[in-house]
């Protein structure tokens, strides 16, 4: 009915802290750790998960967000060709594969940057960076000074008003696109990127792959500015992630159903059409399992991501609801080895993966939940219904994250339908037009009319 991605679900790989990779890149010699990744593939296929996005992979100083080289696949995994097969054994089971566009800054080795150092004023990628100025001083005592992502002065930032700067960085694109086949690129820091640059990268990619996703990381602001034809095809959907965990912590799912209905209420939905990219956790942000304070609310969280309009991602790991807060400013807490085998010898929490696998299942085989428009059913602060309806088809779903049991009757929106409880296949009844729930704590039911 549409392009791949819309009806994707991702699963999110942060390499170089899966593989146990060292956390500054010191070596001269390649470690083939790709193998693991791959490892991790017949999984992601058990989830449901029908495309990674996995980053970041360019060759980089510390945690991947330095970039060395764009050419060049970090030495900490491997080389170009085990990414590339990769790629290949990912596309054989039908996964598609987006990785990490760092665009907007470099790492303090790349070489231009380094020759700025070596040439000041005479060298040729002067223009290149951003507020280089040979009158003031970096933290590194360099002699001059530049402007830094957020003030992060190993992070400095390109300067796209350069044209060199944006063919250059269109090139990359093209390199990993011809080289790797990559099937899409999540743009690292979207909202600090010049919009006229993600025109150019519209406009390039569409000529060398119909259907190539751009996904923006936006945190703050107006989605739409940036999810457009001729710029990306989603950006993240921060806004619904903080409800997610927010509304369940505060047993609030009217702030939940708000901020569906602002987003994608058919009537005045400022989203609405819009495909935004949906998580409960990544890289960036706590654990989910850490951050909600009733641990059973991890279900009915999920089931939300699952159903509620949007592309689900699942962060590795949090499908087995491993634990990691951030540490100050430090991120590797969020970013954990995970030996595969023994995870799945013993998940934390083998309830949850179960439930996710059947979400997964359940997404795959139900139209409606990737194309249905969006009809709330029943709203108090403990229990939330609604309907995903696609023509006169369509699926219930109800949570509860109360402690206590729930009694729900729900209007239904095709009175004259058989149901069917999509997580066993059994008949549901109604009465003159009402369904009636009852939901264990933290339950959650599945029902398609």
């Amino acid at each position: 009915m549409g392009k791949w991605f819309e009806e994707a679900v991702f699963y999110h790989m942060y390499p170089i802290g899966m593989t146990g990779a060292p956390r500054r890149n010191e070596q001269s010699e390649v470690t083939h750790r790709f193998g693991q990744l791959e490892e991790w593939l017949p999984h992601i296929e058990s989830l449901g998960c029908t495309a990674v996005y996995i980053g970041p992979l360019f060759e980089s100083t510390s945690h991947g967000y330095d970039t060395r080289d764009y050419r060049m696949v970090d030495r900490r995994l491997g080389d170009n060709e085990d990414f590339r097969h990769f790629v290949q054994e990912a596309h054989r089971r039908n996964i598609r594969v987006v990785v990490d566009g760092v665009f907007n800054h470099v790492g303090r080795e790349f070489f231009a940057f380094q020759d700025v150092q070596r040439n000041r004023e005479s060298s040729q990628y002067c223009s290149w960076f951003k507020g280089l100025n040979f009158g003031w001083n970096s933290p590194f005592n360099d002699g001059f000074g530049y402007e830094a992502w957020h003030n992060c002065f190993e992070l400095v930032n390109l300067n796209y008003w350069e044209g060199r700067v944006r063919e250059y960085i269109l090139d990359v694109i093209g390199f990993w696109i011809s080289e790797f086949d990559i099937d899409g690129i999540r743009l690292d820091c979207a909202d600090c990127l010049d919009f006229s640059f993600m025109e150019d990268m519209r406009r390039y990619t569409n000529e060398r792959k119909a259907d190539f996703w751009l996904m923006g990381e936006v945190i703050h602001g107006d989605y739409s500015r940036y999810v457009k034809p001729h710029l990306l095809d989603s950006v993240t959907n921060y806004e619904l992630h903080k409800g997610l965990y927010s509304g369940h912590n505060d047993h609030n799912y009217f702030e939940i159903a708000h901020t569906i209905r602002r987003e994608f209420d058919r009537n005045g939905g400022i989203y609405r059409g819009l495909r935004l990219y949906s998580f409960v956790d990544n890289h960036d942000v706590d654990r989910i399992a850490s951050k909600l304070h009733v641990p059973g609310h991890i279900y009915p969280v999920h089931t939300l991501l699952f159903t509620l309009p949007g592309i689900p991602s699942i962060y590795y790991g949090s499908e087995w609801g491993i634990h990691g807060r951030k540490e100050g400013g430090n991120d590797d807490p969020l970013r954990p080895h995970v030996d595969l085998k023994e995870a799945l010898r013993n998940p934390d929490d083998q309830r949850l993966l179960d439930w996710i696998r059947t979400l997964g299942r359940i997404r795959k085989e139900t139209p409606a939940l990737v194309w249905g428009e969006y009809q709330e059913l029943l709203l108090t602060n403990r229990q939330y219904a609604f309907a995903r309806i696609l023509d006169d088809t369509g699926v219930i779903v109800a949570v509860n994250n109360d402690e206590n049991q729930a009694d729900l009757r729900i209007r239904l929106p095709r009175p004259d339908k058989e149901m069917v409880d999509l997580t066993d296949g059994s008949p549901v009844m109604a009465e003159n037009g009402m369904l009636h729930l009852v939901l264990q704590p933290d339950e959650s039911r599945l029902i398609r009319f």
